[in-house]
This record gives C-alpha cells, structure tokens and sequence, in this order.
C-alpha cells in the first residue's frame, strides 16, 4: 500500500449504511470537505460557521461534526502534486457523506473535470437541485415565487459520460474508418469525415474569392450513452422522493422527438418503470385522460375514448389506431384502482420535450413538480432554473446514490478566481447545499435553522454585493458578514 498523502481524521465516527439502507450517523460524524478553487475558501470559511452554529443551536451541544479536510483541485496539485489525490477519492468512500466548494477545470483541453470524475468513481447517479425562491432575492422573472422544482439529473451517462476524441487525432479517426466500414449510411451524416469532403469546402471558399490552406480531417467524436437500467435507478429515486415530500409529479423531459433511441427510450424505460414498480401510487396523464374521459361519460366506448386522446386518430395508419385502443383499454382496467376520481390523489407521471421545457419553466413554473432528466439536459435546465431565482450563486446541489448511501454535496457554481481572497462572494451555494446534507443525515432541525437564517438575511436586506446592486435600500456585506447575519437570524 502506498503512504497516505494528507492525514486521517483523529476524531469523530464513520457514518454507516444499515442493513435496512438507511445512514447510521452517530453524533460526531466525521465529513470530508473540500474547500475548492478561487472563491472557495473565502466561501467555506463563511459556510462552515454557519453549519456549526446551526448543529449547536439545534442540539445544544449534544451533536457535532468532525470536518475533515481531503484535497482536489489546484490546492491538491500545489501540495501533492495530483489533481484529485487517490486519498481523496478514498475517505469519500470511507465516511460516505461529504461536501466541496467549485473545482477548477481548464476547458477544452488538459484534465477532464473533476467533479465528473468524482461523481463517476462514488457512482453518484443521482445530481439532486431543488430550485426555490427566497422572499426578497431579485429576479429577472415576475413570479419567482412559483418556481419550486427538484430536479433529479442523472449523473453518470450520456454525453457526459466522458467518451470522446480529439479532431485529428488517431483514436478519433480509427472511430471514423469504423463507422465508414460497418454503418456506411451513418458515415454519410459525418459532414466532414473524408479528405474529399474537406477539399470541396476549401474549393466552395475558393470560389468566394477566400483563400484557405488544405484542411485536415478533424472531426472530434463524442458517444452518448443512456442504459434501461440506468435510467430505472434516476427515475426510481425521483418517484420515492416525489412520494416521501408528497410532490404532485414527476415530469420526464427528453429530447426524444429527434434522438429516438436514447432519449426517447429514456423516456419509455421511465415510464416502464414507474407503472411497475409503483403502480398503485401513480398514474400517468394519458392515463388520467382516459379514466376522465369515462368519469365524465361512462358509455363512452374504448374507441371513442382513444379518438379523444389522440386527436389525430382518424388520419393514423390502422395498427397505430389498434395500439391506441389497446391503450385505453389497458387504462381501463385500472378502474378499481384508479377510478371514479381516485387518479387525482396519485403521483402523476407525464413528459415533456427539453426544448419546450426551457420555455414553460418560464411561462407556466407552477406545471412543474420534480423532474426527472438526462445529463446534459439537466445541466441546463437547472442553471436556467437557478436564474429565476437569483441565479447559481445561491443553487445548491447533491450527488447521491441512494444504493450504497454515498453522497457529496456542492456548489453549483464555478470558482470566480478574479474574486479569490477578497470576502466578497454569496457563500448561499455552499450553505444551502449543506442544508441539504443535513436532511439526507436526518438532522432537520440543524437544516430548518439554516433556512431560517437565510431568510431572515435576506428578509432584513443584509446581502453580499450580487445581490445588493439589485436590491433597493439593501446593506452590502462581506461574505464573511453574510454568515454572521445567517447566524444571528436563526
């Protein structure tokens, strides 16, 4: 075994998972943090009184937590050389529960992120975001109060995932020649994967009087993957948590009108799942189209009730109006269960396209519940969401796999280094995403206290400068004097 690199901690306990899959967090449990790059350490200075002085006015002395510091980001290279210190990766196993701050990560070329490598080596498949608006944060929206969604962005898959290569190079082109010679009416999509194609655009310019030297065949390549047991775990963990906060739905969003084979089988394996598994606490709006449709006119016959549903019925080629039948009554057969009105009081299960998502999370916030959704579509979808409600400077964020128990949570934020070491920045990322590992430890009364002095903070219009150039009569504070206010309201 090789020497550790930074020490064990010389106090506190691990937390454990028991054998009915819930933490054992024992009074003095011992959390890994990461403090991160630029802004990070102003920021969790800030953040980590605020999380002791909520522990120790909720429980008076009896609980407490035994931070415990691991490295990974540019302090981790100063001092040990490694970006992401094997150390590192290892107590996050070890004591399960932890939080970071924003982690550098250079675009475009050199290591890949290491919040992605994080999240693949702990298998952290759920990116959990609740989204809320704080009474008084300025909003570019007129109605940020209606926006208060939970987003579960799975983690691990598709384009995200990690599997690409660089234009030019010769992992990139032996994926070309593979494609070529074995989905040849693929390889035809590639716009620019042959030296033909290349030099027809370079003789296109030409004609326009432009002049452009040979171009090579640079294509960079990028696999999206997205698996039916991988989506059943997200869409699991979204529908428990949706019926443990008793939610109203769970909404699917996908892009599965144009990628039909992964995020449109993301959306048919979710709702495969959600029907098996949880049957008798949902129901999926078509459903509740249909079971309405017989409510409100119980001679309605299956036909007559598929033509109501899908409006294109008439004009549909026989075994598609075939399949629509079978659908309603399949519906049907839920009667008992489901029934004369009793769908209202289920789970509803419905899908939205990503686009027209980005939209109505807008226009109509208060159609949104939790949602369930793919990597890439998650990441934007929870950063435009955070901009309704004062922007990512206050969005917090966990990485949880509800299996094994193992989660870390953490600003959602980059690492603004222009801003590094002046006490300026909004630590609410950090907080709030603390707030968050003290409901996932059980230790509510710590989090509700959290909230309340955020609230109060902002209430009292004692805000950090992003907030205060918008805030009319506010009083501008350090971060550091933000955690004191938070403190002081709870």
């Amino acid at each position: 075994m090789t020497a550790r690199v930074f020490p064990l901690p010389t106090r506190g306990e691990a937390i454990t998972r028991g054998a009915d899959g819930r933490l054992n967090v024992p009074d003095e449990p011992i959390l890994p943090f990461i403090e991160g790059d630029g802004t990070g350490p102003d920021i969790w200075r800030s953040s980590v009184r605020v999380f002791d002085a909520a522990v120790a006015k909720a429980y008076g002395g009896k609980k407490k937590i035994a931070w415990h510091e691991v490295y990974a980001g540019e302090k981790a290279k100063r001092q040990f050389g490694d970006w992401l210190p094997s150390d590192t990766v290892e107590d996050f196993k070890t004591y399960l529960v932890g939080i970071k701050g924003p982690l550098t990560t250079p675009v475009g070329k050199g290591i890949r992120s290491l919040n992605v490598a994080l999240r693949q080596m702990l298998d952290l498949y759920v990116c959990l975001r609740p989204v809320r608006w704080f009474k008084g944060v300025p909003s570019p929206v007129r109605g940020p109060e209606k926006v208060n969604m939970v987003i579960f962005r799975e983690n691990t898959e598709d384009i995200y995932a990690g599997i690409e290569y660089l234009g030019g190079t010769p992992e990139s082109q032996k994926l070309l020649d593979f494609i070529a010679k074995e989905f040849p009416k693929d390889f035809k999509k590639i716009r620019f994967g042959t030296k033909e194609a290349s030099s027809g655009w370079v003789a296109d310019l030409a004609t326009a009087g432009i002049t452009h030297p040979e171009a090579p065949v640079e294509v960079g390549l990028g696999i999206k993957a997205v698996s039916h047991l991988g989506t059943e775990r997200l869409m699991h963990s979204a529908i428990a948590y949706a019926l443990e906060q008793k939610r109203k739905s769970v909404t699917i969003v996908h892009k599965g009108n144009i990628m039909k084979y992964t995020e449109g089988a993301f959306r048919d394996w979710s709702y495969e799942h959600a029907v098996s598994a949880f049957r008798d606490d949902v129901v999926t709006q078509r459903e509740s189209w249909i079971l309405g449709n017989k409510e409100k006119n119980p001679n309605l016959t299956a036909l007559e009730n598929a033509k109501e549903v899908e409006p294109g019925f008439d004009m549909a080629p026989p075994e598609m109006q075939a399949e629509l039948v079978a659908e309603v009554e399949a519906a049907l057969e839920l009667w008992s269960s489901h029934g004369q009105g009793k769908w209202k009081s289920k789970l509803m299960i419905k899908d939205s396209i990503a686009d027209i998502t980005l939209q109505q999370v807008l226009t109509r916030p208060e159609e949104f519940d939790v949602i369930a959704t793919l990597n890439l579509n998650g990441d934007y979808l929870s950063d435009a969401l955070a901009a309704q409600v004062g922007g990512i400077g206050i969005a917090p964020g966990g990485n949880i796999n509800y299996v094994s128990g193992h989660a870390i949570f953490e600003a959602t934020h980059g690492t603004a280094p222009k801003y590094a070491n002046l006490d300026q920045v909004n630590p609410g990322s950090v907080i709030l995403s603390g707030e968050m590992m003290f409901r996932h430890l059980g230790w509510n009364e710590a989090a509700d206290l959290i909230i309340k002095g955020m609230d109060g903070a902002i209430g009292s219009k004692t805000v950090t400068y992003d907030f205060a150039r918008m805030m009319e009569g506010a009083k501008k504070v350090k971060c550091s004097e933000f955690g004191d206010a938070i403190i002081a309201h709870m």
